[in-house]
């Protein structure tokens, strides 16, 4: 009888560690499916935080405080994706900054100028945000007033483009125009609105055309994200008791967001050259409509 209970006693914790072989994979799969999600819609005017909520309800990857620094970690990931594609801009810029030259201290003040509204805004209410508008509704609702204002924006710079001078580059942004596209990226804190739909949306009723404003866009990214990834893990102890498997998705996820981020971001900048942003907005709208059935019909919360 010992015998035949100390084998039976084994099979069962080869079973046991089988399983949470097991478990363990499908949270990294997990993690590399939200990694993409992320590298593929930050930099897209489609919202990110939108798709990781919605993608995450579909797959339950909800881990508590290791999904918000997670999802922090990715984010990184895919700004890292920016400095490399911009290297050079980034590397001269930064330079001029500490030189205190008029080229490097112009670009990265007009930065600064854009970032302030999001980054006092965020501090204050990023309690009431997180704990009231962080569900697939509020989403869906930012999806499609989302998609709506793209349209109408756009619509409305290209009339004006056509009769006004357009700024073509980044480094002839003014403080004004910066201040503008600084108040337009407030409303990404709404989730679904997209903070590259909003800054690119405040880029056009600035007069930047559509590169110019994709490609503020981008460096105005950095600031707002590390600022927003340091808030978030200096109020959450999320790195504390921190699994192996954790470990290993965290790990992953950067270097799948911030390689996917790598292709789209160069894709979505030629496509912007020959392209209008109208595709991106009927696409939000659809989106918003689905999800709209889905939280009616309860399949996602």
């Amino acid at each position: 009888m010992d015998k035949f209970l100390g084998e039976f006693y084994n099979k069962i914790v080869q079973w046991q560690r089988k399983v949470g072989s097991r478990m363990d994979f499908v949270f990294i799969f997990k993690a590399i499916i939200i990694s993409i999600v992320e590298g593929i819609t930050e930099f897209l005017p489609i919202s990110s935080s939108g798709h990781m909520i919605l993608v995450g309800d579909l797959i339950n990857f909800n881990d508590g405080k290791f999904t918000i620094m997670f999802e922090i970690v990715i984010q990184l990931g895919a700004i890292l994706a920016i400095v490399v594609l911009y290297w050079h801009r980034f590397k001269d810029s930064l330079i001029s900054f500490f030189k205190l030259e008029p080229y490097g201290l112009k670009f990265w003040t007009t930065i600064l100028v854009a970032f302030l509204p999001a980054a006092v805004i965020g501090f204050l209410l990023d309690d009431f945000i997180e704990n009231h508008l962080f569900n697939s509704k509020t989403v869906t609702i930012g999806f499609i007033v989302g998609g709506i204002l793209l349209i109408i924006i756009e619509n409305n710079f290209r009339r004006k483009s056509r009769r006004k001078k357009v700024t073509t580059s980044i480094d002839k942004v003014n403080y004004k125009q910066a201040i503008k596209i600084g108040l337009f990226q407030c409303i990404a804190m709404w989730p679904g609105m997209s903070r590259s739909a909003s800054t690119i949306m405040g880029g056009w009723i600035a007069g930047l055309n559509n590169t110019a404003a994709a490609e503020f866009s981008f460096f105005l990214a950095i600031p707002t994200m590390v600022g927003a990834s340091a808030l978030k893990l200096i109020k959450y102890d999320a790195y504390s008791n921190i699994s192996k498997t954790q470990v290993t998705a965290l790990i992953i996820g950067f270097i799948v967001a911030f390689l996917v981020a790598l292709i789209v971001v160069d894709a979505f900048m030629n496509f912007l050259k020959k392209h209008p942003m109208r595709v991106f907005a009927l696409y939000r709208i659809f989106m918003g409509i689905i999800l709209g059935i889905l939280a009616f019909t309860k399949v996602i919360m």
